[in-house]
């Protein structure tokens, strides 16, 4: 048995049912699991790891609901800064078609990676280009090595822009080969057991580049073989103009038509959806992976967020592809997630037809209204669990996976704001993890990843981006 503690933190914050934060907290854990969790003075007083948290706070893993980790090659091409999302793909989908297992596994070591700095512990990535000879095997080996918690999709693309979609023909596979690798990867690697560190969610990559029976295929599998859903869905005007003048339908409707509306599926943006969608995700349990970053990058529009959460939507957080949003940093993540929200309360009215309109004093947010700091770190810890369907992570709590990380609060980003340390890691800058744990395992130790050095694989990866891009 391998024991873990954790003491002296200045505060631990648990996100358990009581939202309990410990001052001079820590936990121990035994073989990953946490056993205890409490004041330093009543935890066991030694153990296989200490870890002295003086100064630090300690949170809950973050939890990552949404990703593209091959896109770390081709973030900032110059030809997309300044797109919305569909001419923004149009730029990308030949680079991405032509990713092979080298820089693909590259691409997983960087965004995993900056990931962990970040504070995330659990990882979904959405992958559904398997083009010159990527494939899913190489991701997961990749996640292996660092030492991440993965959930990893397999992802497909089978609607040619000579049927109707948009991707260019030579960037989808055959449908009959999608399915053949799907169960392929689902048998090989899908892991349901509490506490596991790889899951293989069927991910179709969206309404306009893959098929209605594909769409209703993969759902029929996933379900055989007990694995989660997962598309982009209501992410722009342009999906939802597309899904009614090809089906006559609004995307949620549509979806719904395919049986893919339910407890096992989470939707990637859905921003553009009225007061009867949002009613309807949450009757059904329709999960949402909401995108901040991205969606600014992109001009998408804003998603509320707000309404998800007082409806009963389960509601995580994603960084999305580091093409469109050009960091992988769930903490910054979660700091725009508050932000945009207030910015959204401030475009709308309380009342009548959506509009914009300038909030001024005669229309004044309830104090319920805004979004706090500490529901960004719920929708980035128990709220991304929660999507993705597990129980066994999300919070530092008896039973639960031993997935966390410290930040120091002794330094120039948070002077001045420790008047609440827990909120200060929200409204401050984004900083770096200090340690970083995933099922009772170091792997960031004093700010550096500590499977393997780090400088060797970006050279290689900034070697492959250039020949990617160079390729186009």
């Amino acid at each position: 048995m391998t024991t873990l503690l954790v003491k002296n933190a200045r505060v631990l914050v648990t996100m358990d049912a009581e939202r309990r934060e410990i001052e001079d907290g820590g936990l121990y854990a035994e073989d990953g699991v946490i056993r205890q969790v409490g004041k330093t003075q009543d935890l066991p007083p030694s153990a296989d790891k200490v870890i002295d948290a003086t100064g630090q706070i300690v949170l809950p893993g973050f939890v990552n609901t949404h990703h593209h980790l091959n896109q770390t090659l081709t973030r900032n091409l110059p030809a997309a800064q300044n797109n919305n999302l569909f001419e923004w793909l149009k730029v990308h989908y030949r680079i991405w078609a032509r990713t092979h297992p080298d820089a693909s596994r590259t691409s997983c070591l960087i965004g995993m990676a900056e990931l962990l700095l970040s504070g995330c512990t659990t990882v979904f990535d959405h992958s559904y280009l398997f083009k010159s000879g990527n494939t899913i095997d190489v991701h997961i080996e990749a996640a292996k090595d660092l030492g991440v918690r993965f959930h990893a999709s397999r992802g497909s693309m089978s609607l040619g822009e000579s049927k109707g979609g948009l991707p260019p023909d030579e960037c989808v596979e055959d449908e009959d080969d999608i399915m053949r690798d799907c169960v392929r990867v689902v048998d090989r690697y899908h892991d349901a057991s509490h506490g596991a560190m790889t899951r293989i969610v069927l991910a179709p990559c969206s309404p306009f580049s893959v098929s209605e029976d594909l769409l209703k295929e993969t759902a029929v599998l996933a379900r055989d073989k007990q694995v989660m859903l997962h598309t982009h869905l209501c992410e722009t005007l342009d999906e939802e103009r597309y899904t009614l003048e090809r089906f006559g339908k609004r995307p949620v409707d549509w979806m719904a038509d395919l049986d893919w509306l339910g407890d096992d599926v989470w939707f990637a943006h859905a921003i553009h959806v009225d007061d009867e969608e949002i009613t309807r995700f949450a009757s059904t349990g329709c999960g949402a992976a909401h995108c901040p970053c991205s969606n600014m990058r992109l001009g998408s529009g804003i998603a509320p967020i707000k309404k998800y959460m007082a409806a009963g939507v389960r509601v995580g957080l994603g960084v999305d592809g580091s093409a469109s949003n050009d960091a992988s940093h769930m903490l910054a993540e979660v700091r725009q997630a508050m932000l945009l929200a207030r910015l959204r309360l401030g475009l709308l009215p309380p009342e009548g037809p959506r509009k914009h309109f300038l909030l001024s004093q005669s229309h004044p947010l309830r104090s319920d209204e805004w979004m706090s700091a500490r529901e960004a770190l719920e929708l980035a810890t128990i709220g991304g669990a929660s999507v993705l369907g597990r129980d066994d992570i999300g919070s530092l709590e008896s039973g639960k996976c031993a997935d966390f990380f410290t930040l120091k609060l002794d330094t120039i980003g948070y002077a001045g704001g420790l008047h609440d340390p827990v909120a200060a890691v929200v409204f401050c800058a984004p900083q770096n993890a200090h340690t970083t744990v995933v099922n009772g395992r170091v792997v960031v130790e004093d700010g550096r990843i500590a499977a393997m050095d780090m400088e060797p694989v970006i050279a290689e990866h900034n070697k492959w981006s250039l020949e990617l891009a160079a390729a186009t």
